[in-house]
């Protein structure tokens, strides 16, 4: 039998349901602008029912009903459009970065014509070319120097721009490093608040939400997957690895890499290994710094080594008007004291590795004769060694060109005596030196008999810089000593020729040993280098290393913008979804709490009717 109070009971579970719906929609709408909230819905269901479906139950028909109850409080969500999200949005952060500092190295590069650095070396050819007509002149001679002035004076500003927005990147790294740790340990604590919540039956949804922010925050920064299939033990990962497992963090730290940069480098907190970042903020600002602004540098650095040690090549050679010789016009500052190129790298005080920038050999080639020999040299290259055929058909420029166009990171060229001229470039790999040949070994007789480089052929006359005194594999080959690292950040004109005009040479010295003062080729051998093809990397002369650089810039820049643009539409219309799921309506809310309101008043109207019920049995009947 069904009690007299039930009634009561009903109508009181009836409002407490309307109550939390009503009050359900109000928090909907208090954070209707709250960044990262999703609207919650009240999921109502009936009571149990007064008599269970068994024997003992009474005989009547139906199941008598006992109002209506609130199962939970829910979030309205689409768990895989968030998972879309988070896997996507690295790409937006991505490419917004690196349009962002592209910016910033177009403005480096848009330099008004008449200062850049291409114009400024323009002025120093046409220097050199006045000079080469009027080798008398001592006002040409000035403009000669003025000009060179100029000339490395905006080499080493660039150089300082180029420097200036590495740094900023590496401090940019060091701020997103901290704050992507400050929300892995942020998500660590909500997923323990999560699991304790869960553990009281209760639904944690405004924690719930808190989480899901920190992560699309944080899929921002760094590229990171989510696994949310084991609700005790929610799970980030990053590049394979585990970042975040239920309560547990793994963070990041900051290291200085072992080079001469004294830039950081990012690693797992806890293994002390290389962390790597395929995309988000961190990726891009890390792929800019250690690839594409090094780039620049080493780009402007190869520029620099090239165009003023092919000019000292002959002015030293040459004689000026006080019949002064065998001075540089450039400075370049040698990177160890020592004749021979030998360096303690380890830091144990002992010499254990040669650094040596140029080998000059001691027979001259003509560039079209068939060397006539077989063999394979081995150079060092951007990933180890490799290895560089010849034939006895070859000629001696087909030979050149076979090493320009491998992989290695040795050069050649006939300087102008027709001797073999082998050059390190910069080093690809950041551990490795720039400027300094790693490594030239020959099978055959080609640098060893031929152009006379080696003094013996195979591995036991190869030439090796991983020890002291490695230029004793050479057969009276000229070598000069590395440079220091940038040399484009300290390129500057000689103070000998400064301050002594006269002593720039525009002559050679004849076979009597005097200078003729009519005497103009070394200024024009000079000249003629603007359009030589020298050895630039993978350009060939100084104007395509002008015209590719700008254009590299151009385009990285254009692509970054474009691709930003693209991704950013992706990602707006995710968000606009998930808003359109997730996202609070007011009109809507309002709707719900007049819907509820009403059902409020009902309740209340019955509990009423059953209370005058109530009454009239127990102070009516039976009077």
């Amino acid at each position: 039998m069904g009690s007299t109070f039930s009634g009561i009971e009903l109508g009181k579970r009836s409002i407490m349901a309307n109550t939390d719906a009503i009050t359900t929609a109000g928090h909907n709408i208090s954070n209707a602008n709250t960044e990262g909230y999703s609207r919650q819905r009240v999921k109502i269901r009936e009571f149990e029912p007064l008599y269970k479906p068994d024997l003992s139950r009474p005989e009547r028909p139906g199941l008598m009903g006992q109002g209506v109850d609130v199962e939970s409080i829910e979030r309205v969500r689409d768990e895989f459009l968030d998972t879309r999200i988070v896997a996507q949005a690295n790409q937006e952060t991505y490419w917004g970065t690196r349009s962002e500092y592209y910016n910033m190295l177009e403005q480096i590069y848009n330099e008004p014509y008449d200062i850049s650095i291409r114009s400024n070396m323009d002025k120093f050819w046409e220097g050199w070319q006045e000079l080469a007509m009027n080798p008398e002149s001592q006002a040409a001679r000035q403009a000669v120097v003025t000009r060179g002035e100029t000339l490395t004076d905006s080499i080493n500003q660039r150089f300082e721009s180029l420097d200036g927005i590495q740094k900023i990147l590496d401090s940019d790294i060091e701020a997103t490093v901290r704050q992507v740790n400050d929300l892995i340990r942020q998500i660590a604590a909500t997923n323990d608040q999560i699991v304790e919540s869960r553990g009281l039956g209760d639904n944690p949804n405004d924690l719930l939400d808190r989480r899901d922010l920190l992560v699309d925050k944080l899929s921002g920064l760094i590229n990171i997957t989510r696994d949310t299939r084991d609700p005790d033990e929610f799970l980030i990962h990053v590049d394979g690895q585990v970042l975040v497992q239920g309560h547990i963090a793994r963070e990041f730290s900051l290291e200085t890499r072992k080079d001469d940069t004294g830039l950081n480098k990012i690693v797992w907190a806890d293994t002390g290994s290389d962390a790597v970042f395929k995309g988000g903020k961190l990726g891009a600002l890390v792929e800019l710094r250690d690839v594409d602004v090094r780039n620049e540098l080493q780009a402007l650095n190869t520029m620099t080594m090239n165009f003023s040690d092919l000019v000292n090549d002959v002015h030293r050679n040459g004689a000026g008007a006080n019949h002064v010789t065998g001075l540089d016009f450039f400075v370049q500052h040698d990177f160890v004291e020592n004749v021979n190129g030998n360096f303690d790298r380890d830091g144990d005080g002992t010499f254990d590795t040669s650094y040596v920038f140029r080998f000059t050999g001691t027979n001259a080639l003509d560039l079209h004769q068939q060397v006539g020999l077989e063999g394979v040299m081995t150079l060092n290259g951007t990933t180890g060694n490799v290895q560089i055929p010849y034939h006895s058909t070859d000629t001696v420029e087909t030979v050149i060109n076979r090493i320009n166009d491998s992989t290695s990171e040795v050069k050649a060229y006939l300087d102008r005596n027709n001797h073999l001229v082998l050059k390190a470039t910069t080093s690809q790999d950041s551990i490795n030196p720039d400027f300094v040949i790693r490594h030239v070994e020959d099978s055959g007789f080609f640098l060893a008999g031929y152009s006379g480089i080696l003094s013996a052929t195979g591995e036991e006359g190869s030439y090796d810089f991983a020890q002291s005194d490695a230029v004793n594999a050479l057969s009276g080959a000229q070598f000069a000593v590395s440079p220091v690292t940038n040399p484009a950040a300290y390129v500057s004109v000689n103070d000998a020729v400064r301050n002594d005009v006269m002593s720039v040479a525009a002559a050679f010295v004849d076979h009597n040993g005097s200078v003729n003062a009519g005497d103009g080729r070394a200024a024009t051998e000079i000249a003629a280098i603007r359009n030589t093809k020298i050895m630039i990397g993978s350009e060939r002369t100084l104007d395509d290393f002008f015209a590719d650089s700008v254009t590299n810039v151009g385009l990285k820049g254009e692509q970054a913008e474009m691709n930003h643009l693209s991704q950013a539409s992706i990602m707006d219309d995710l968000r606009s979804t998930r808003d359109s799921i997730s996202g609070v309506n007011v009109d809507e809310e309002l709707a719900e709490i007049l819907k509820f309101q009403h059902g409020y008043a009902a309740a209340a109207k019955f509990i009423t009717v059953w209370d005058n019920l109530v009454d009239t049995i127990i102070n009516r009947l039976g009077v």
